[in-house]
């Protein structure tokens, strides 16, 4: 594993602020302008990244709208749709592409893409992509994954339904096809995804068992799941977003709007500026001799009188002798008038 993989201005890698992307996915609700509006959005986040997705309804299925091509599951966000006019009204338009990429330019972030065949790699390349993202859904493609691999341009896969094996099998294929720069996000493919479901004990395990580079792929709602993943070692954040999800974007309903995706940004980095290092004793913040205790005389004291639990105590501030000398001192003979509210020390009876 490489120790940090650069994706134009930002470094990834482990020890580093993770890379936060927003998805815009559909929600674009097939309008330029809203498209771009997102985008204008995204960018006043902080958020370092945006993703779109490159491909047609052609590309993905065919114009069929009963038996396996119909989405007949209740439950599912898009019951009642073919797969067919789903992806028509998600998909992001080809000649929309340059001018998202060159808005996101304008504006400092990072732009890249999904693609979800060979053809939309090479439409891809002549933009410039500068990174690949393959979806949980196309993880399994493996001329795909060989296609992208071969630009030698970062891979990030997302890891969904895939078993060990099948993890297994992309990452030899992405190697031996020149892709040396690889990120998997461990990614739950439900959509809203449950807590419950989102295992992020995985991601140590992920990078320990495939050498590489771990991230989130969230589709949970909230921000929860996502920054409990910094804590595990989280290089890279991917959320939805959304203006609003009254909106009714195709997934707005699992998106972040701009307000809470902002305030994920923070917490994020305050999360990963938590995790600091090894340390033990004060930090350069904390004063020590403030909220610890020490000796202290705390009645007037005469030359010659002895040391005992009524006239030396144990309290606060820290700057007097430490208290583990308590037992020590007793009996001792102070050499001096000492008033209250001095600090003891052993100059004072030696």
């Amino acid at each position: 594993m490489r120790s940090k993989i650069r994706i134009r201005n930002i470094e990834i890698g482990r020890g580093l602020k993770p890379m936060i992307v927003a998805e815009m996915s559909g929600n674009h609700n097939q309008s330029l302008d809203k498209a771009l509006e997102i985008v204008d959005e995204v960018a006043k986040t902080g958020a370092n990244a945006l993703k779109i997705q490159t491909y047609t309804a052609d590309t993905l299925t065919i114009d069929k709208k009963d038996g396996d091509f119909f989405l007949g599951d209740k439950s599912s966000l898009w019951h009642g749709m073919s797969m067919y006019e789903l992806y028509e009204k998600a998909h992001t338009p080809w000649d929309w592409h340059k001018p998202i990429f060159d808005r996101c330019k304008e504006l400092g972030l990072i732009c890249f893409s999904s693609p979800f065949d060979e053809t939309a790699v090479d439409f891809l390349e002549d933009l410039d992509c500068p990174c690949y993202k393959i979806g949980s859904t196309e993880n399994t493609d493996l001329n795909l994954l060989k296609k992208v691999a071969k630009t030698k341009k970062p891979l990030i896969i997302s890891t969904g339904m895939a078993t060990v094996s099948e993890l297994g099998e992309m990452i030899r294929v992405v190697r031996k096809s020149g892709c040396s720069d690889i990120i998997f996000l461990k990614c739950t493919a439900a959509y809203p995804a449950k807590p419950s479901d989102a295992n992020l004990n995985t991601i140590k395990n992920m990078r320990d068992m495939l050498d590489c580079h771990i991230g989130l792929s969230d589709h949970t709602l909230g921000t929860a799941v996502a920054i409990a993943s910094v804590a595990l070692g989280s290089v890279m954040i991917e959320k939805h977003f959304t203006l609003s999800r009254e909106d009714g974007g195709v997934d707005s309903k699992f998106s972040m709007e701009p307000g809470e995706f902002k305030q994920m940004v923070v917490d994020a980095e305050n999360a990963w500026s938590a995790l600091g290092r090894i340390y033990y004793g004060p930090t350069s913040n904390e004063n020590s001799n403030l909220s610890r205790r020490s000796l202290y005389v705390v009645k007037d004291m005469k030359k010659g009188d002895t040391v005992n639990k009524d006239n030396v105590r144990s309290i606060r501030p820290g700057y007097g002798l430490n208290v583990k000398y308590l037992d020590v001192i007793q009996g001792m003979k102070v050499l001096k008038d000492v008033p209250i509210g001095t600090r003891f020390s052993f100059d004072l009876v030696k």
